[in-house]
């Protein structure tokens, strides 16, 4: 098997075996062909996770994760918009790179919040189950592409994900208090 090759089913195991899940092996030349193969499009299967992504975003801005955003095309495929909610209320964007590099992150300065948004990021913050466990927990249904606090039909507030397996999007939540996912749909 030629390095490349080689590569690229080590990077696709080790994404399955952080993730929790499991994965079948497949030497391919490409992206397109290794994420044909492993089920995963629309997700990077050589990038850092959901999970990843957050951590790395913590590390750089501490706080609370409020959403994950995979950038799947464009110049920046691969890499992860991260909004954070610092300790003193300051809001900041941050761009995980696909290597898991935090690549920039800038103060959000022209989004007002209302109480609405105070109350969910309140709920948010009290979580027993923060975004990256969120990503984790949904992470058995498939490639995560998003995550974010969200309100699920009765108006509690719930972690919202987007995954993706064998081509299909499918909308979860994730209980704040007890990590249950719940399908919500499926495309």
């Amino acid at each position: 098997m030629n390095p490349k090759k080689r590569n690229i089913v080590i990077a696709t195991l080790t994404a399955a075996a952080l993730a929790g899940g499991t994965v079948a092996a497949f030497a391919a030349g490409d992206d397109e062909t290794a994420a044909a193969r492993t089920g995963v499009s629309g997700a990077n299967v050589h990038g850092v996770t959901a999970a990843e992504a957050i951590a790395a975003a913590l590390r750089h801005t501490p706080g609370t994760v409020v959403s994950a955003e995979l950038d799947d095309d464009g110049g920046d495929a691969g890499a992860w918009g991260v909004d954070v909610v610092a300790d003193d209320g300051a809001e900041y964007g941050v761009e995980v790179s696909a290597e898991g590099r935090v690549l920039d992150a800038q103060r959000d300065t022209e989004e007002e919040s209302d109480s609405e948004d105070r109350a969910e990021l309140a709920a948010l913050k009290g979580a027993k189950f923060d975004a990256r466990d969120a990503a984790l927990a949904a992470a058995a249904e498939g490639a995560v592409t998003e995550v974010g606090g969200d309100d699920d039909e009765t108006g509690a507030v719930v972690w919202g994900v987007e995954t993706v397996k064998d081509e299909v999007t499918s909308e979860w939540t994730v209980a704040l208090d007890t990590g249950k996912v719940t399908k919500v749909t499926a495309d």
